[in-house]
């Protein structure tokens, strides 16, 4: 196989997952937090502790965590092709989306698993979360928009 086809199979890996993550992203603010918004507060923290404990499985970290692995390795792969600056701006963008998640959603997710009024939980934690989430959904698809620019500049073989 040669350096361009696996830099491009990296390439390409890297796309789909970032692609799979702000799908995730993207169901949540369109769908899934507005149908819980129509929930009773017991309902809504319920489910979003069901949600936060599920997701936790080896398929969404291997997306999630996959995306900007593979970003960098195709980045330091691609650094000297005309891709490289279409790859560099998807791996930034995909941190954005890990920064957010770290300083924001898994603080909020900790905060809505302690014991409490579902009411004064779900207060303190749904409009941040949807916030944040639209962060990560815009953040997540524009590094997937970028990855896929890149694959259209990928030298061929």
């Amino acid at each position: 196989m040669t350096e361009t086809r696996s830099s491009g199979l990296v390439l390409g890996a890297a796309t789909i997952t970032t692609g799979l993550s702000a799908g995730v992203f993207y169901v949540f603010a369109c769908a899934v937090m507005p149908a819980l918004a129509r929930s009773d507060d017991r309902t809504y923290v319920e489910v979003m502790r069901n949600i936060d404990t599920v997701i936790q499985n080896p398929v969404f970290f291997l997306g999630f965590l996959g995306a900007p692995a593979l970003t960098g390795l195709a980045a330091w792969r691609l650094r000297r092709t005309p891709c490289r600056p279409w790859v560099w701006a998807a791996l930034a963008a995909y941190v954005l989306v890990l920064f957010v998640t770290v300083a924001f959603h898994i603080p909020l997710n900790n905060a809505l698993a302690a014991q409490g009024e579902p009411s004064a939980l779900r207060e303190r934690f749904e409009g941040p979360w949807v916030a944040w989430n639209v962060v990560r959904a815009v953040a997540a698809t524009a590094g997937a928009g970028f990855l896929t620019r890149a694959l259209t500049l990928l030298p061929r073989p």
